[in-house]
């Protein structure tokens, strides 16, 4: 059956992605973006202007918008609150692996924002992965003028590819309402260090790369593998393809 289905954040780096994904199938698909263009619905999940009409009539919202100020709370409220007014659609959330164990700032927003749609009183779904490989490289990319660069002594990450994660959303876009599904996590668990050094050996950069051990319980939950989901290292894309393809 044909689906009506709504991508907030359809313009981003994983809801674009998504939305290539869904258009293959046979789904009735807009990204939600604050740009109009092809197949684009105009609304701004901050001030709510245009979201009720790019809500109306979806029979799933995937929920891909995410902010650098620490607007996620506000923005998933403002979405669920428009979502009630409509159909009630089906609320897909993607989420991060650790939320509820590494006291980040933004993971707080995160795990508030999960509550939201859990109490949205439509129904849900809620899938939380590992970093994305753009993220870990970005970590790198930052620092790629100084000629010695920081890796952080005792952390692991466990990279996923942006693909993976579209494709398994997509899916769950398809299917039926399933709550909490289980995490995903790429296919490698790495020290930092490491993919500090794959990262600039991958750009042709040669970097002196000095350890850190920051203090604080962010980095301690870090160094105990909060982030990590090693039982759920599904994802099939590494983190070397990933700098290979870039």
């Amino acid at each position: 059956m044909t689906k009506k289905i709504l991508v907030t954040g359809g313009t981003g780096t994983l809801g674009s992605a998504l939305v290539r994904r869904l258009r293959e199938t046979e789904q009735e698909v807009t990204a939600l973006s604050r740009r109009p263009g092809p197949g684009r619905a105009v609304g701004d999940l901050r001030t709510r202007r245009g979201v009720e009409s790019a809500v109306s009539g979806a029979d799933v919202i995937v929920h891909c918008a995410t902010t650098n100020s620490g607007k996620d709370v506000e923005i998933t409220r403002n979405l669920v609150e428009c979502s009630r007014r409509a159909s009630r659609p089906h609320l897909i959330y993607i989420s991060i692996v650790g939320i509820d164990r590494v006291p980040l700032s933004y993971y707080r927003a995160k795990l508030e924002a999960e509550r939201i749609v859990v109490e949205a009183g439509a129904p849900w779904t809620i899938l939380r992965t590992t970093q994305f490989h753009d993220l870990i490289a970005k970590i790198s990319s930052l620092q790629s003028r100084s000629p010695v660069v920081a890796a952080l002594l005792g952390v692991r990450f466990q990279p996923i590819s942006v693909d993976d994660v579209a494709a398994r959303l997509a899916t769950l876009a398809c299917g039926d309402p399933a709550g909490r599904v289980a995490d995903m996590g790429g296919p490698e668990i790495r020290d930092h260090e490491d993919l500090t050094r794959a990262y600039f050996e991958a750009r042709g950069l040669r970097r002196r790369v000095v350890r850190l051990r920051p203090p604080g319980a962010v980095f301690r939950a870090l160094r105990s593998g909060a982030n990590l989901a090693p039982e759920q290292a599904v994802g099939r894309g590494t983190f070397d393809e990933f700098l290979s393809a870039g």
